[in-house]
């Protein structure tokens, strides 16, 4: 397997097209916008450069990476060669399905399709395609060139041999890969999501402050990041699209997401992309400081 194509260029996209260049293979960067795609490649061109800077890459290295991306607008153009396809647009179900059905058509037979998906069915993105045994979730960590693990998610119909060529691929890149059943949330974030949205109940009730919050489950959990602070990092957006997830896949109450993180994202308050969440921020600075509207 030589030939990759990765379908987005955000945050996620251009981190595992990165990881990808970076360990040989030849990568085709797909999004619908020039700016976007300028804007992918830009971030990958800056990590790389902390990668030389940091010793762990040469700088022959860095430009070798850079040698393997190509990008386009054009889906059927940027798929037609490629042995694995990753999506990883935005998670919303309808615009997934229509990637995959699209790409499913544009692609040569026994391509195998991933989704970068935190939490959407692999089984249901797979039914829109004539190869369900081809497609897989390919769950990878942000940031993608730092973290290791890859959760690789199995669909109803997901072969052996497409999961064993997965895992294997996740090894040779580096990373750790370990294998989940398709259901709601799969692992990560069947954890992950409740134990944020009870931090932002507990925000809500009004039983401690940010900081606070996170200071406690820091130092007395060992967490490298508090929860607030971890929600703004993944998006307030994206941890409301996955609890809503969960919440209509078990139906149990316990994963509707709180009231106030509702209200945030209704708001445009999404964390880290959109300048405020939990904390606001200002480009250039690493000071943590708890949103105004939280202060006490």
């Amino acid at each position: 397997m030589k030939h990759i194509t990765v379908i987005g260029s955000g945050t996620m996209g251009n981190g595992i097209a990165h990881v990808f260049a970076q360990h040989g293979y030849k990568v085709s960067l797909v999004d619908i916008s020039e700016e976007s795609l300028k804007k992918g490649i830009a971030t990958i061109e800056k990590n790389l450069g902390r990668q030389v800077e940091k010793g762990t890459l040469t700088e022959e290295g860095k430009k070798q990476a850079l040698a393997n991306l190509t990008t386009t607008t054009f889906l059927k153009e940027g798929v037609k060669d490629a042995e694995l396809v990753i999506e990883a647009a935005t998670e919303n179900i309808d615009l997934k399905l229509k990637i995959f059905k699209e790409i499913d058509e544009n692609t040569k037979p026994g391509t195998i399709l991933a989704s970068n998906t935190s939490s959407i069915s692999i089984t249901k993105i797979a039914s829109v395609t004539k190869s369900p045994d081809k497609v897989i979730g390919m769950h990878f960590m942000n940031p993608v060139p730092i973290m290791k693990l890859v959760e690789v998610i199995r669909g109803y119909s997901t072969s052996q041999s497409v999961t064993t060529t997965i895992m294997d691929l996740s090894v040779a890149l580096g990373k750790v890969p370990v294998e989940a059943n398709d259901y709601p949330g799969f692992v990560a974030n069947r954890i992950l999501m409740p134990m944020i949205n009870e931090a932002i109940y507990s925000l809500y009730e009004g039983v401690a402050g940010v900081h606070e919050i996170d200071t406690v489950m820091k130092l007395g959990m060992a967490h490298p990041m508090g929860p607030l602070q971890l929600a703004d990092f993944i998006g307030l957006d994206i941890c409301l699209s996955i609890l809503n997830v969960l919440n209509n896949g078990f139906g149990n109450p316990k994963y509707a997401p709180c009231p106030l993180l509702v209200n945030m994202v209704q708001a445009g308050h999404k964390g880290i992309k959109s300048g405020t969440g939990f904390y606001k921020y200002t480009p250039g600075s690493k000071e943590l400081i708890v949103a105004d509207r939280f202060r006490k």
